[in-house]
């Protein structure tokens, strides 16, 4: 890394981050510490050369846009992990946080406060935890308030500056389609009188922030492998279901976003098939939906997901 910024000087540049989407670690059969990077400007692939520092699936992201990203929480080879990692938009270089989660847990959610704070929510084993992480100095506190019960199998996205969501997953009870909201100016919880469409355990979320959040995806009891995708407006937390829904329908995809821009939802398990590549891009203008020619670079499920889309 030192030698990237000597060089910089010598040749009167100044490295750059480069705004782009991460998708990292996960399952292709075995857990993964790949980490996918999409470049917005023309959504082509890269694969960074430093990956996770463990292989893990069943973790979760989330990002300080303009700075840095972190993955915590997930399963390796070893069990459930407390670890945070955190790459720096600027080189994309690795760091491990001396303060992790405050359980090893895996299927959890994650979602930021661009600029401010991200915040992980437990999965397994179940307990309601939220931990949050102040992007100042990267120390680790615990809302006196977490979830609405103890939940695995969710999702997180958030509208920056305003509030964040975790929504769907599984209690002991079963599936839900619970969604709680947290205000970033006090971390209070509430919980959204209209949840998701269906009961989904593992869908994936992503946000426009100051405009909406989607929820895709997931298994549900109801109506199985989902295509679903539901939009939440942040003005008034009133919820649409897309007419165009994922190009598949799968459990266990990721989501991260170009806020202003266009939503990803990639990878999963595509029911009766397996897993997949495949990388759905929704243009906020209108919720149209392609998929991308060049999607992961193997069939992977149970990531992370996090982006770099500027000053949010």
């Amino acid at each position: 890394m030192v030698s990237t910024w000597l060089n910089s000087l010598v040749s009167g540049t100044v490295p750059v981050a480069v705004l782009a989407g991460y998708y990292a670690g996960g399952g292709e059969g075995s857990r993964v510490a790949t980490v996918d990077k999409f470049a917005f400007s023309d959504d082509s692939r890269t694969t960074l050369a430093i990956g996770l520092s463990a292989a893990t699936q069943q973790l979760a992201g989330m990002a300080n846009s303009g700075t840095a990203g972190y993955t915590g929480g997930g399963n390796t080879s070893g069990g459930n992990v407390t670890t945070i990692d955190k790459f720096a938009f600027v080189g994309d270089s690795r760091s491990t946080l001396g303060t992790g989660l405050s359980s090893a847990q895996y299927a959890n959610g994650a979602m930021a406060n661009s600029g401010t704070a991200g915040y992980f929510a437990d999965g397994y084993p179940l307990v309601a935890t939220v931990d949050k992480f102040a992007f100042s100095d990267d120390s680790r506190s615990t809302l006196g308030t977490g979830l609405s019960a103890a939940r695995g199998q969710l999702s997180g996205m958030a509208n920056s500056g305003t509030a964040g969501y975790f929504g769907g997953g599984e209690e002991s009870g079963g599936r839900v389609g619970t969604v709680d909201k947290f205000a970033f100016s006090d971390d209070s919880r509430t919980t959204l009188g209209t949840g998701l469409t269906y009961s989904p355990s593992l869908p994936a979320a992503m946000a426009n922030s100051g405009t909406a959040g989607y929820f895709a995806g997931g298994y549900s009891d109801a109506a199985g492998y989902l295509t679903t995708v539901d939009k939440y407006a942040f003005s008034d937390d009133s919820r649409s279901t897309l007419g165009t829904g994922l190009s598949s329908a799968r459990t266990n995809p990721v989501g991260m976003a170009n806020s202003g821009t266009a939503g990803y939802f990639g990878g999963g398990y595509v029911g009766g098939v397996g897993r997949t590549a495949a990388v759905d891009k929704f243009a906020f203008s209108d919720d149209s939906r392609t998929t991308l020619g060049t999607g992961l670079s193997a069939a992977r499920q149970d990531m992370a997901g996090m982006a770099n889309a500027g000053t949010l």
